[in-house]
């Protein structure tokens, strides 16, 4: 029974350990232990604001399909200006125009994604120039590299063979991921280009998917979710 006991308290004290800085910050700022996601909103004129929808409905999805113990369903959004980018264990970046970080943006974002922090953007058609700029000003030592379809992000609780799903056509082009991995190793920027997730989480009646599209998007976010939150 003691050996039960101590290998208990080595898991919660990797667990424990492991969402340090996210429980740290929420404490700080007095919210409770829920997961929850953040839109990030940024300066340049995109639309970083688009399908607020999206993120309910993934909140929603978790909720209905998987044990994760998510906040309620609302969107949030939080401004990379500021240091509230801290209370979040995963931000999502999307939209269809510019982006511009500043040096200070910049060096919080990867400070951010340094400690423990996981950055997902999803292009939404118009924004692969621009983020790719913008996220060499946050890691300048690093490149964005596809990641290969055996990569865990596409297996992490469904099974993705062949890597993203294709929501939707834009270019006609094969849908791609990209990763930049922190110091340590991790997994901390997950580019999503020519698929475009996020808008199969919105609501119905905003890009009128079919179910099936709809339900690859939010398997595909329950992965990206579920790898975020376990490494």
């Amino acid at each position: 029974m003691k050996y039960i006991i101590v290998i208990l308290t080595i898991l919660l004290s990797i667990v424990s350990s492991s969402n340090e800085n996210y429980n740290t910050a929420n404490q700080s700022s007095g919210k409770n232990n829920k997961v929850s996601i953040a839109r990030l909103k940024y300066s340049g004129g995109g639309d970083w604001f688009n399908d607020p929808s999206a993120e309910v409905n993934m909140i929603e999805y978790l909720k209905k399909n998987t044990l994760i113990d998510v906040s309620d369903p609302k969107f949030i959004a939080v401004d990379i200006s500021t240091n509230d980018i801290f209370n979040f264990p995963i931000l999502i970046l999307t939209g269809h125009g510019n982006i511009n970080f500043s040096p200070e943006e910049a060096a919080r974002l990867r400070k951010y994604c340094e400690s423990g922090g996981f950055l997902f953007a999803d292009d939404d058609y118009g924004m692969d120039e621009s983020f790719r700029r913008e996220i060499k000003k946050v890691f300048p030592d690093r490149n964005l590299i596809e990641l290969p379809f055996n990569h865990p992000i596409y297996n992490s609780h469904y099974n993705f063979p062949n890597g993203l799903p294709k929501i939707h056509e834009h270019d006609q082009k094969p849908p791609q991921g990209f990763g930049i991995y922190s110091l340590e190793g991790r997994l901390c920027v997950f580019y999503t280009y020519e698929t475009n997730i996020t808008d199969g989480w919105a609501d119905t009646k905003e890009h009128q998917d079919p179910p099936e599209k709809r339900e690859e998007a939010f398997k595909m976010g329950t992965n990206i979710i579920v790898y975020a939150l376990m490494n």
